[in-house]
């Protein structure tokens, strides 16, 4: 770690840390490293847990920003341990959240104030080290308070500020109806902020299982429909039976193609179809452009987000955010193939990395 003169450090603070990290696609191992050294601007954080998100599938495949080496983990939380000479805002001790996408703040997008779009972005557990890590740096602007929220609660914070991301883009009308596809975690966090944010009736269609049960016992949305893997048309289908002119807004949060290039049929006139899962770089649909054109259908996307925890942070204080039991499984780093494995399987709601 950086010297007494680059930085506030707490006593107790080792030269070397567990990690699981990647030398290149698919290939991973549990590895003993130094402790990252900080900046004058940075934070040093000591993990507590870091959520499992099917992006770190993406990242297991060498996909969307992964650079090698690689430690993964994108949803930290943790107690901060050493902080860099300049910092103000935070203080060791302080537990914290950490944003992982940090824009570069130079770039053509981002002088524009596009920083989500940012063309240099750095991210934490993609192109550089993040939370599957006993320690992890962060820049003491990206890391949020969050005081005795339960860390397995905790690392749904950058979910539902991608989520909160989500609901900017989407903006949704007063009164609006919404046709959500997908349950998974960030689907729960999704339904929540849309009941908050102008949704008069919300539809959940998802496959049947533990995810779309949490989703009732949480009543996260108005009705459920349970699609199977056998007749999916014709139960979505019976979605148009209830609501025969679509829906105000449709949101497709699977990340599954084939349900993208269904969703825009159920998407009224005037309506819009909000693309919001993430999907394999080869994937392709199609859709009718007579269909989008006669309808006028808007269609946009949302990916992921920045600066968005102290607005969740709003929610969660204010007790309007539910994160409790979404987070069913744990693991430790010596057991990511077994939990990758579960990932791929959908066999959990929720998973987390912990650590001691």
């Amino acid at each position: 770690m950086g010297s007494s003169t680059d930085s506030k450090a707490n006593g107790g603070v080792p030269k070397t840390m567990r990690a699981l990290q990647y030398s290149k696609p698919e290939d991973f191992a549990v590895v003993e490293i130094d402790v990252p050294s900080i900046g004058e601007e940075d934070v040093l954080v000591k993990i507590e847990a870091c959520g499992v998100c099917g992006t770190d599938l993406h990242y297991h495949k060498g996909e969307f920003m992964a650079k090698y080496p690689l430690i993964p983990g994108h949803e930290a939380v943790g107690t901060v341990v050493a902080v860099g000479r300049n910092v103000k805002s935070i203080a060791v001790g302080e537990r914290i959240a950490a944003d992982p996408m940090e824009p570069c703040r130079n770039c053509f997008y981002c002088i524009r104030g596009q920083t989500l779009l940012c063309e240099n972005m750095t991210g934490y557990g993609g192109n550089v080290p993040g939370g599957f890590a006993e320690y992890c740096r962060y820049p003491a602007r990206h890391v949020t308070a969050i005081g005795d929220l339960p860390a397995l609660e905790a690392v749904l914070i950058e979910p539902a500020a991608c989520a909160a991301h989500g609901i900017e883009r989407m903006a949704p009308k007063v009164g609006s109806t919404v046709l959500l596809f997908g349950c998974g975690p960030t689907g729960m966090l999704l339904a929540q902020l849309l009941k908050l944010n102008g949704t008069a009736n919300l539809t959940i269609a998802s496959k049947p299982g533990p995810k779309l049960d949490l989703a009732k016992r949480l009543n996260l949305a108005d009705s459920f429909v349970a699609i199977s893997d056998t007749n999916a048309k014709e139960d979505v289908d019976a979605l148009l039976q209830s609501s025969p002119h679509g829906f105000d807004i449709v949101v497709e949060a699977t990340g599954a193609p084939s349900v993208l290039e269904q969703s825009i049929f159920y998407v009224r006139k005037g309506g819009t179809l909000v693309v919001y899962g993430v999907y394999d770089d080869a994937a392709k649909i199609a859709w009718p452009p007579m269909r989008i054109w006669t309808y006028e259908i808007t269609i946009l996307s949302s990916f992921c987000s920045t600066l968005k925890f102290p607005v969740v942070m709003e929610y969660v204080r204010t007790k309007k955010l539910n994160f409790r039991g979404i987070v069913t499984k744990t693991y430790r780093i010596e057991e990511w193939a077994e939990c990758l494995e579960a990932l791929e399987k959908q066999q959990f709601v929720k998973a987390a990395i912990v650590f001691d």
